[in-house]
C-alpha cells in the first residue's frame, strides 16, 4: 500500500471517527428531566395533564433558545400512586438514564418514597403536586437537600383557609365534619396548630365521616344546636352534594357556612343546594379562571395545544414547575446539579400565581387562590400566602 492510499484511509477513518463523535453530541444535546406520574390506574388522568402541562412548558422553552443552549427532553415514568412503582421508576432514571432532575409525583406516598433515593445520587427531585406536609418537613434544613417542592401543602391550605375565615369573614365558631382519612383528620389537625394566631376562634365540636355514609342529619343537627356559624369540612366530592342537601332540609342555610376543601365550589355541588352553598369558602392552589396574564395565556396556549380541553391544577403546576426550573439553571448558569440546587433555593421568581420562592425547609412560599360561592357561582376573592410553622 502505497503513501497516498495510507494518507486517504487515514482521513476516511477521522472523517468516520469525527462524524461518529458528532453523531454522539447531536444525541446528547437534549437536556434530559425526568417526570415521574400515574400514567396509568385510578389517577391516570391527572398524569395525563401532568405530562401535557410539562411538554407544553418545554416546547416553550426550546423555541425561547432552550437552556444553556440544549432543549429540554422529558423521559417518562409510571408510578401508578404506587410507592414500589415510583421507587422502579426513580432507580431506571437515576441509575441507567442518569438524568440530572426528576419531576413528581402528583401522590404523597410515591414522592416520601423517592426522597432518599434522589438524596443518595445527588438528583434534584422537584415536586409539582404532592401536598403531604411531610416531604418538606424533612427537606432542606430537615435532612434531604436535594428535594424542592414547587406546590402548597395541607398544612398551609388549612393555614390560609382558617385566616381568611376568621379575618375577612368574621367567622368565630366552628363545628367539624370532615372525612375520616389522613387528608380529612390531617386538615383539621393543622386547622388547631394554627388556631392560637387567633384567639377570637375556637372549635365546638368535632365529627368525622366514613366515605359510604349517607346520612348526616344526626350530626347536622348537633351542629345547629351548639351554635357553630361555620363547618369546617375537608372531604370528599361525591359526598359534598349529600350534606348540603341535608343542611338545607334542617333549615342550615344561610346559618352555617362550608369551610375548607371539598369542591364547594364545583357546577355539581352548587346545583344540589345553593343557598346552602352560597358564602362557602375553599383554596385551590390554582384554577382556570385566575386573572393574571401570565395564567390567562397559559391556558389559551394548552387549550390550543390540546384540541380546546381545559387545564387542571396538575397541567397548570406541572408547566410553572417545567418553566421554574429553567429559571434556576438560566439563574445558575449551569447545568451542573449542585449548582442549579443552589440556584433553586435562592431563586425569586414570578409565578402566575404571584412571586415565589422557597423556605429552609425548600418549601414554595407561594399564594393560593381563595374562593367563596356568591350567587350561585364561585368568586375569586384574593391569593394568600402562609409561612409554615415547622416542628422544632
Amino acid at each position: 500500500m502505497n503513501r497516498r492510499s495510507i494518507f486517504r484511509m487515514t482521513l476516511l477513518g477521522a472523517f468516520g471517527a469525527a462524524t461518529l463523535y458528532a453523531g454522539t453530541v447531536s444525541a446528547q444535546e437534549a437536556y434530559k428531566i425526568g417526570i415521574i406520574s400515574p400514567m396509568s390506574g385510578a389517577n391516570a388522568r391527572y398524569g395525563a395533564f401532568a405530562n401535557k402541562g410539562a411538554n407544553l412548558a418545554a416546547k416553550e422553552i426550546n423555541a425561547a433558545g432552550g437552556v444553556m443552549g440544549r432543549k429540554i427532553e422529558f423521559v417518562s415514568g409510571d408510578s401508578q400512586c404506587v410507592p414500589a412503582e415510583g421507587v422502579s421508576a426513580t432507580k431506571r432514571m437515576v441509575s441507567f438514564d442518569k438524568l440530572p432532575v426528576i419531576i413528581g409525583d402528583i401522590c404523597s406516598s410515591v414522592t416520601l418514597a423517592m426522597q432518599p433515593l434522589v438524596e443518595e445520587a445527588n438528583v434534584l427531585l422537584v415536586n409539582a403536586a404532592s401536598s403531604n406536609p411531610m416531604i418538606t418537613y424533612k427537606a432542606g434544613v430537615g435532612g434531604f437537600k436535594w428535594t424542592f417542592r414547587n406546590y402548597p401543602t395541607d398544612e398551609s391550605r388549612a393555614a390560609i383557609v382558617l385566616e381568611h375565615a376568621v379575618k375577612n369573614r368574621g367567622l368565630k365558631s366552628f363545628a367539624v365534619l370532615s372525612v375520616d382519612s389522613d387528608y380529612g383528620r390531617g386538615a383539621i389537625n393543622f386547622t388547631k396548630k394554627y388556631l392560637p394566631r387567633f384567639p377570637e376562634a375556637k372549635i365546638l365540636s368535632e365529627d368525622y365521616y366514613k366515605d359510604s355514609e349517607t346520612d348526616f342529619r344526626p350530626v347536622l343537627s348537633k351542629i345547629k344546636n351548639s351554635g357553630a356559624q361555620a363547618i369546617l369540612m375537608y372531604g370528599l366530592a361525591d359526598t359534598t352534594p349529600i350534606i348540603a342537601r341535608q343542611m338545607l332540609e334542617l333549615g342550615l342555610a344561610g346559618k352555617v357556612m362550608l369551610v375548607g376543601n371539598a369542591e364547594f365550589n364545583t357546577a355539581k355541588t352548587i346545583a344540589a343546594a345553593p343557598t346552602v352553598l352560597n358564602g362557602s369558602i375553599e383554596a385551590a392552589a390554582w384554577l382556570p379562571e385566575w386573572t393574571s396574564a401570565r395564567s390567562q395565556k397559559f391556558v389559551e396556549e394548552y387549550k390550543k395545544a390540546y384540541g380546546g380541553e381545559m387545564p387542571n391544577n396538575h397541567a397548570y403546576t406541572h408547566w410553572e414547575t417545567t418553566h421554574l426550573i429553567a429559571a434556576a439553571i438560566k439563574s445558575a448558569g449551569s447545568l451542573k446539579n449542585e449548582d442549579i440546587r443552589n440556584a433553586l433555593a435562592k431563586i425569586k421568581y414570578d409565578s402566575a400565581m404571584g412571586p415565589t420562592s422557597f423556605d429552609d425547609h425548600n418549601q414554595a412560599i407561594l399564594p393560593m387562590v381563595l374562593l367563596e360561592v356568591a350567587d350561585g357561582k364561585p368568586v375569586i376573592k384574593s391569593a394568600i400566602a402562609s409561612k409554615v410553622d415547622y416542628p422544632k
